[in-house]
């Protein structure tokens, strides 16, 4: 038969034969689909149960930042290995939640952890750009792998499986808005900053609420890259970036293409966030160890721990500017003018880029100033100071004695120099400026309560980047006189002494392995019988080494122990003079304990301490000990205030306020202190050089080297305080003595009254005297 005549297949056979082909091809993509479903599940329970448990997720504390706080509520410093500051879902603005997932995962509202729709798109996306601007994971799985969460680092076939289960577990777990919370707050921006927050604040030295739109988009296409697109680094590639989010944001219909165009004209704006150095870097580290001690370095780092200090700001830049201040003066007076060597030159040029970090914060009146000389002749010098340029004359450097500017200041010469004024004309600011040099001389200065023992100021050196070593807590100096005052307490309450007590200043000697020691006065002359008081205000030797022997050096000690003196002095008669050692802070609160009292109040740096959720996990307490009694405390206090008004310390006088204080110096004049206090406030200074056996030159006693520094501090900090003046215990009696501490008739000239506890009186006819020839 013909097979061209054969019958054609009728339309209902050829439907049938589709039908068969149909239902055959249902068949066999459904048996496939059965086996991929199959598989699937096989490999997610093969892994699953390996996995770990995403409820975790609710329970994770993300590193955060610890600060540290003042007195008065301002930001001291901070501990951190990841800048971090949490946020919730409502604090992020919608304009960064749409442009992060416009580049990021733009079906994120819809999928269920995984898209795998998104993976050909992600191809043909980086195919058209010629290269990678589209990753095919899902904003979710971008969370499962971050660091510290879930899964490690490596790129592997499994670790993709894993991360897509992890993803499906997650979106059944939490809602959109806490997945995409958790993202914003665990996310990598570059530079040290996690999470949008501190990004922003970094970035843009604003909080994420302030964002505009280019700035968000901006901060949106960083986690891609954060090294590589960081626009500090690589501003180029950072503003394409932006620009690609920007258009992500346009084609997703979250911004008119108005608004595109104009953002994507915007030029690259970032302003960092330059933190600048801290008020008190040497009672931060302090209460860095401390934190460190009591919790361990993982808490302090990454435990979001709110510190609460007693440091008082105003009262710490006060005496940050007396310090450095009166050590530069020191400094001069010590070693006299020693030309900068320091130099940006390299091989003879400048460097394309001059940048110091003395520029990154703000210059103002009375700073001193690293600059950088850009060119000088003998009579000028231009120099550069951050975004200024100022001039040095011979009289700006006439200090030195030197007259040809050239000579000093050489081109490319990095030098400190004071800013004496600023003027502003036409909107342009000019400097006036003057040479200073960096000191060797170091000193410290602390402040303190002596009511609570809460540390105010502490200033540990002139510079904490050059030197962390803190004079004020670790640095343990011979105190010279400033022992002298123990050495008198001890007599009053122990051998009955009172200020009137008359005292023979005359040669005397004692053996010692060296033959004989004859102790001498500062002027090397002596006075015959005087007052302890007048011995005491004008700091004469041979009195305090007499009281000494009378009182017993065991008995000395135990007093000058009982003051919060922990370390060893030595058991001879020059401890009078000061041969013992001890720390600043134990110096200021041991003459704190005579202005309180005689209550001894532990110095202390913190008052409460909260954890990252705000409940208080530490909290001071002031703590007390009684040092000597109310009524040695007091007479000691008059003493003391006797040093202020007419003795060594009477310059301070001119303060006119109720001071009590005493000067110290050493031998060879290595060592200069003063410690001085009022009911409200002590503070002590010590001036000297870390090399214990260099002088700070003739004449360099406590009441020239260490206390104009304290009078400069104390003019500035207590000049708006009310004056209040010590309480009287009730067993104070003042009676009527002459000079010579003889108890005077009425009317009698030159006689004063002398605080004397009561049944101590001098009597007439009865006067004594103590420390014969």
């Amino acid at each position: 038969m013909d097979p061209a005549a054969a019958p054609r297949p009728s339309a209902r056979d050829r439907l049938r034969a589709v039908r068969n082909v149909l239902r055959r091809a249902g068949v066999t993509l459904l048996f496939v689909l059965a086996i991929f479903v199959g598989a699937l599940s096989g490999i997610f329970l093969a892994y699953e149960k390996d996995l770990p448990q995403v409820s975790t997720l609710e329970d994770f504390e993300p590193n955060i930042i610890t600060q540290v706080y003042t007195a008065d509520g301002k930001l001291l410093g901070e501990f951190a290995i990841e800048r971090r500051v949490v946020v919730g879902f409502k604090d992020i603005p919608p304009v960064l939640r749409n442009a992060t997932i416009a580049v990021e995962d733009a079906d994120f509202w819809k999928h269920l952890g995984v898209n795998p729709w998104r993976i050909p798109g992600a191809f043909i996306a980086n195919l058209r750009a010629g290269k990678r601007t589209q990753g095919s994971s899902t904003l979710t799985m971008q969370l499962v792998r971050q660091p510290g969460l879930f899964l490690t680092p490596e790129k592997t076939y499994e670790r993709k499986i894993k991360e897509a289960i992890l993803a499906f577990q997650i979106e059944k777990t939490f809602t959109k808005e806490e997945i995409f919370t958790y993202y914003c707050n665990q996310v990598y921006f570059g530079h040290g900053n996690y999470g949008v927050e501190a990004a922003s604040e970094f970035f843009f030295s604003k909080p994420i609420k302030d964002l505009t739109l280019s700035e968000a988009a901006l901060l949106a296409g960083l986690p891609q890259s954060p090294a590589r697109l960081s626009p500090v680094e690589h501003p180029d590639r950072a503003l394409q970036r932006r620009n690609h989010v920007l258009g992500r944001m346009l084609e997703e219909k979250y911004i008119t293409a108005e608004e595109a165009k104009s953002a994507q004209a915007e030029p690259l704006k970032i302003k960092l966030k330059r933190e600048p150095p801290s008020i008190a870097p040497y009672f931060l580290e302090e209460v860095r160890k401390y934190l460190e001690k009591e919790y361990g370095s993982q808490r302090i780092y990454q435990g979001g721990l709110r510190v609460y200090t007693t440091l008082d700001s105003a009262t710490q830049v006060v005496a940050n500017r007396a310090v450095r201040d009166w050590l530069r003066v020191m400094d001069r007076r010590a070693r006299g003018f020693v030309p900068p060597t320091e130099s940006v030159l390299k091989d003879g040029r400048f460097p394309d880029r001059i940048h110091l970090e003395d520029w990154e914060g703000p210059i103002t009146q009375g700073d001193v100033v690293r600059g950088v000389v850009l060119a000088s002749e003998r009579g000028l010098a231009v120099v550069r100071l951050g975004e200024y340029e100022a001039k040095v004359t011979p009289a700006e450097m006439a200090w030195t004695r030197k007259t040809n500017v050239a000579e000093v200041l050489k081109p490319g010469t990095i030098a400190p120099f004071r800013i004496e004024a600023i003027t502003e004309e036409g909107g342009k600011k000019d400097l006036k400026i003057a040479l200073e040099q960096e000191p060797e001389v170091q000193g410290s200065l602390l402040a303190l309560e002596p009511k609570t023992g809460a540390v105010r100021a502490m200033v540990g050196g002139y510079d904490f980047e050059r030197s962390k070593f803190n004079r004020a807590t670790q640095a343990w100096r011979q105190v010279g006189s400033a022992f002298k005052p123990f050495v008198y307490a001890a007599a009053i309450e122990k051998a009955g002494y009172t200020p009137a007590t008359v005292i023979v200043d005359s040669p005397i000697s004692f053996p010692d392995n060296n033959g004989v020691w004859t102790p001498h006065n500062f002027d090397f002359k002596f006075e015959g019988p005087i007052p302890l008081r007048h011995a005491l205000e004008d700091s004469r030797n041979v009195p305090a080494i007499k009281t000494l022997e009378v009182v017993g050096i065991k008995t000395a000690i135990d007093y000058a122990h009982k003051l919060g003196l922990t370390g060893e002095l030595p058991p001879y008669l020059p401890l009078a003079l000061g041969a013992g050692e001890a720390t600043l802070v134990e110096m200021t609160a041991a003459y704190a304990a005579f202005g309180n009292e005689g209550l001894r109040m532990k110095p202390f740096y913190i008052t409460r301490i909260t954890d990252r959720d705000g409940n208080v996990i530490e909290e001071a307490r002031p703590v007390a000990r009684d040092a000597i009694r109310a009524d040695t405390a007091y007479l000691m206090t008059s003493l003391l205030k006797g040093v202020v008004e007419r003795g060594t310390a009477a310059r301070a006088h001119s303060l006119k306020r109720p001071i009590a204080g005493k000067t110290g110096t050493t031998n060879d004049f290595t060592d200069a202190w003063f410690l001085g206090y009022e009911p409200a406030l002590a503070a002590g200074v010590w001036v000297g050089f870390d090399d214990k056996r260099k002088t700070l030159g003739p004449h360099e006693e406590g009441a020239r080297a260490a206390l104009p520094m304290w009078m400069d501090f104390w003019g500035q900090v207590m000049k708006d305080r009310p004056i209040q003046d010590f309480p009287i215990p009730g067993n104070i009696v003042f009676v009527p003595v002459d000079g010579e501490g003889r108890p005077a008739e009425p009317g009698t000239t030159g006689a004063h009254m002398e605080a004397v506890i009561a049944g101590t009186e001098p009597r007439l006819g009865s006067w004594t005297s103590t420390g014969g020839d």
